[in-house]
């Protein structure tokens, strides 16, 4: 089982790329196991999401 610390890394690196299978497992593995990273997660996906909101560069994309 990999480490919190790890997972966090993983949780970031998933806003940028498309991680590989055995990433994918442990970070899932781990999440379903440690509900302080799955939190973490969570507040990760929030700010993800809220950020794609208020990207001016995305909004000028999509409002052309």
């Amino acid at each position: 089982m990999i480490m919190c610390r790890r997972a966090t890394e993983l949780m970031s690196l998933r806003l940028d790329r498309r991680l590989s299978w055995p990433e994918r497992v442990s970070l899932r593995f781990h999440l379903a196991m440690c509900g302080a990273c799955s939190q973490c997660n969570r507040q990760f996906e929030l700010l993800h999401r809220t950020g794609h909101r208020f990207d001016p560069e995305r909004q000028e994309k999509h409002s052309s």
